[in-house]
């Protein structure tokens, strides 16, 4: 299994709009920079988990878990002409883009803030926390995931 942390505006889709839902998959759609695409669609993989960072808000940081329930096919929103999404490049034999869909885990029992991601010296290495790595589907180690899980348990101290 593969872990991911995946940015979000939580106006356009949130850990609440996954919670509201439970066990309705949301598309994972507008993912519009090459590098994150290529994770996306060459190494994220079904059961994988995620962790759903709420950024561009008042409390930015780590919020909830997903788990990735459909891999990597055309992103619809890229043929939309109305959609912000749109891509006048892409093709439906050719498509540039890709979506997955995820389904709600659980939220966490605190929102791990970005500063204390920043502050721990444990996420040194977080692609989150390096200097201008602004993707918004990065990987997450497995040791990276726990001590994640454990600032989260220890946010309210």
């Amino acid at each position: 299994m593969n872990y991911w942390l995946f940015k979000t505006e939580p106006a356009e889709c949130s850990i609440d709009d996954f919670a509201r839902a439970p066990h309705q998959p949301i598309i994972w759609e507008g993912v519009r920079n090459y590098q994150a695409r290529n994770f996306l669609r060459d190494q994220v993989a079904l059961q994988d988990k995620v962790f759903i960072y709420h950024s561009s808000c008042k409390h930015i940081g780590v919020a909830g878990i997903a788990q990735v329930c459909r891999t990597a096919y055309p992103d619809p929103s890229q043929f939309v002409p109305s959609s912000p999404y749109f891509d006048v490049k892409s093709t439906l034999e050719c498509p540039r883009w890709v979506a997955v869909d995820l389904i709600f885990v659980s939220k966490l029992p605190q929102l791990i803030s970005l500063d204390k991601i920043k502050h721990s010296p444990k996420m040194r290495e977080l692609p989150l926390v390096q200097k201008g790595n602004r993707l918004s589907v990065m990987p997450v180690t497995a040791t990276q995931w726990q001590d994640l899980l454990n600032l989260s348990a220890n946010s309210g101290s």
